[in-house]
């Protein structure tokens, strides 16, 4: 059995059905908070998540309540000022972006808000949402190759220079898992190794008699680590008068933009080294 979860109930959390006497507010609370996490770990806006969690507490009939929603936190308060009042601090990861559980919460959460399922149902389908395996293996390693192949293509690239980026999607993908699960690398330091690896192979397919372009096959094979949606993030974070967090965000983009110049840096650096930099020509 998991030590941290047992009979599907996490540490420090109490279900409506779980058979314990617990204060109604607090057992909202725990929802709302839940609900905001899986928005937040899986990519929704600040604005977006706090609405959520909103309306949520307004439905089960609590208006006294304070919300505040960071990039990597969520702070609730119920009942605030009085003897019962409860507080919930949440500490989100930031993580990847995965639009099909932010719509499944989206609509629980409308579902909930007006009165078509119970919060009992509502803790059943935020555990299957959880429990639910993002994208397969495969999955995601098509989706990295068709991303190169494609953005080499839209970027000037040929033919043959796309099938090329493809094969170097498709070995971005396993590399970077392997570094997580096996190396226990974090993301930084597995953005610069994409990158080298991306670097070097590129090289080594300019290499080769079939008239490939360097620069083409490495524009198109890091644009799947290139932080677009970080920087869209932080810039509608900022426009919305959430400075920190879109601070937060643009801060998590510059540094994963350097990870990838770095990399690619030192790819190029190693190739001028070992072949006099023909290659990038």
């Amino acid at each position: 059995m998991n030590i941290t979860e047992k009979n599907g109930i996490r540490p420090g959390e109490i279900k409506p059905d779980a058979g314990n006497a617990v204060p109604e507010h607090i057992g909202v609370m725990q929802l709302a908070s839940r609900m905001g996490e899986i928005l937040l770990s899986n990519g929704a806006e600040i604005y977006r998540v706090k609405d959520t969690v909103e309306r949520v507490i307004k439905s089960c009939g609590y208006e006294n309540h304070s919300v505040y929603v960071l990039s990597n936190g969520i702070f609730i308060t119920i009942n605030e000022g009085s003897p019962d009042a409860c507080t919930s601090i949440k500490h989100v990861p930031i993580g990847s972006v995965n639009l099909e559980k932010l719509a499944r919460v989206n609509q629980i959460s409308r579902n909930l808000c007006n009165g078509y399922i119970s919060r009992e149902m509502a803790y059943a389908g935020l555990d299957e949402i959880e429990k639910k395996v993002n994208y397969t293996d495969l999955g995601m390693a098509l989706a990295y190759a068709f991303g190169s192949a494609g953005f080499d293509i839209i970027l000037g690239g040929s033919l043959f220079d796309s099938i090329a980026a493809f094969l170097i999607g498709l070995g971005l993908y396993y590399v970077l898992k392997f570094l997580s699960i096996y190396g226990h690398v974090s993301r930084f330091p597995a953005n610069i190794a994409g990158a080298l690896y991306i670097t070097i192979f590129a090289a080594a397919f300019a290499s080769s008699d079939l008239n490939l372009t360097f620069n083409n096959m490495v524009i198109g094979g890091i644009m799947p680590l290139v932080p677009g949606y970080a920087i869209t993030t932080s810039i509608r974070d900022l426009f919305n008068g959430d400075y920190l967090s879109g601070i937060i965000h643009l801060l998590d983009a510059f540094l994963t933009a350097a990870c990838i110049a770095i990399g690619a840096g030192i790819g190029i650096m190693f190739i001028e080294y070992i072949g006099g930099g023909a290659v990038l020509l």
